[in-house]
């Protein structure tokens, strides 16, 4: 098995800036400088996209303190077109948000561009633990899961 501890999601975004200042102002995520700006050689061996340059952020994701995991968003100047993402569609799915009330938090994700996915329903897991749960869409269509987790039973 390989030493392994986890780092970082990325998400190519068509505006690098917007989509970071939605994840700032919605989940209060915070930026870890320096802004990334790469081109060149090693870039284009790296990515396999020749003439490409990419810009972008880390955000520190909320919850893990200040050596936590980050949200790294980035904008290629050349883009490749895709399909948009769908929550049952193999490959990556979504990002989840641990929040207190997951009402508020998708009100919050519409009023900051983003869109809702589906209902808010609430599931029993076989331990009897209850969770709220939604899925939301960023301003680029990105899927995130809003959850919020009871004992209560």
């Amino acid at each position: 098995m390989i030493e392994a501890r986890f780092g970082h999601v990325n998400l190519v975004a068509r505006d690098w800036r917007a989509l970071a200042s939605f994840y700032e102002h919605v989940f209060g995520c915070v930026p870890v400088p320096p802004e990334r700006d790469y081109a060149g050689p090693e870039l284009e061996r790296g990515t396999g996209v020749k003439g490409s340059t990419v810009k972008g952020v880390h955000l520190r994701l909320p919850g893990h303190g200040p050596d936590g995991p980050t949200l790294e968003i980035y904008s290629y100047s050349i883009t490749a077109e895709g399909v948009r993402p769908e929550v049952n569609r193999p490959g990556f799915g979504h990002v989840a948000f641990a929040v207190p009330d997951v009402r508020s938090a998708s009100d919050e994700v519409l009023a900051a561009g983003g869109s809702i996915l589906g209902e808010i329903v609430t599931l029993t897991t076989a331990t009897g633990a209850r969770v709220t749960w939604c899925y939301t869409r960023d301003p680029e269509e990105n899927i995130i899961e809003l959850q919020s987790w009871s004992t209560e039973k």
